[in-house]
């Protein structure tokens, strides 16, 4: 099923026509780790060929359904592609259906699971993603071995998670506004004990109060003590927690692909 827009074409409404443009496409399949039907949302580089021989990067975002960022993620990628400050890439929209669940882990704090009674599911999630996403997306699309995740606010939890623990599983990771306060801050304070990789991992946190900050800034500063990560930590003080993604998801899809 793909994903639409509608262009009006002609001046006189009485004989307009319209044809689809067409954004991307949206396919479904089953998670037997999840129990569920997750859906994708796929945006192909311009000249894309199903049977063709080149091989693209992958470009993995959280929050991905059409009403949340994949479509303006899907224009960040088009337009740097376009002016040669990104490779053609193919960008992975996943559609969320229970982001509460999906992105965070068990907390001890009561007020937490009482207003997020659903949480704690990140670990079966990361499966998820590492066991029948990737393997999926590898299998029905040409796809080389450079893979990014983008993630914000609790999908930016979720990618500080993942970079902590299991930093191999994507080679780059945008983290945005991640929401470190989870759990009393627990994933930072663990992080002494967790595993080392390399990745190159961008850190964007806007004006969004000390208890947003503050954790950002010891993550990257974290990640930057590490051997084999390269770091990028971006304080965005002009933009907000609900506008900085697309500021912040530019500025590091440029980083990453060496353009300062």
């Amino acid at each position: 099923m793909a994903v639409l827009l509608t262009v009006v074409i002609g001046i006189n409404t009485s004989t307009a026509q319209t044809t689809p443009f067409v954004l991307g496409e949206t396919q479904q399949f089953s998670s037997s780790i999840l129990n569920e039907t997750r859906t994708l949302n796929v945006y192909l580089p311009d000249g894309y060929a199903p049977a063709g021989n080149t091989r693209y990067p992958v470009i993995y975002l959280l929050d991905g359904s059409a009403n949340e960022d994949f479509i303006h993620i899907a224009g960040i990628v088009q337009f740097l592609t376009m002016i040669k400050q990104l490779p053609p890439s193919i960008l992975v929209g996943i559609a969320n259906v229970d982001r509460k669940r999906d992105f965070t882990f068990p907390t001890t704090v009561k007020k937490d699971k009482a207003d997020f009674p659903t949480t704690g599911g990140s670990e079966n999630f990361i499966r998820f993603l590492d066991k029948e996403l990737k393997p999926y997306v590898q299998q029905h699309f040409r796809t080389n071995d450079t893979s990014t995740l983008i993630g914000q606010s609790l999908g930016g939890l979720l990618a500080s998670e993942i970079v902590l623990k299991h930093p191999a599983m994507f080679n780059n990771y945008v983290i945005v506004s991640p929401s470190l306060w989870w759990d009393q801050e627990s994933l930072l304070k663990q992080a002494g004990k967790l595993p080392e990789g390399q990745a190159s991992v961008f850190v964007a946190v806007g004006k969004e109060g000390k208890m947003m900050e503050e954790p950002a800034q010891q993550l990257s500063g974290l990640l930057k003590g590490r051997s084999g990560m390269r770091v990028n930590f971006a304080p965005l003080p002009e933009e907000t927690h609900l506008t900085i993604l697309h500021n912040a998801a530019y500025k590091a899809l440029q980083w990453l692909n060496g353009v300062k």
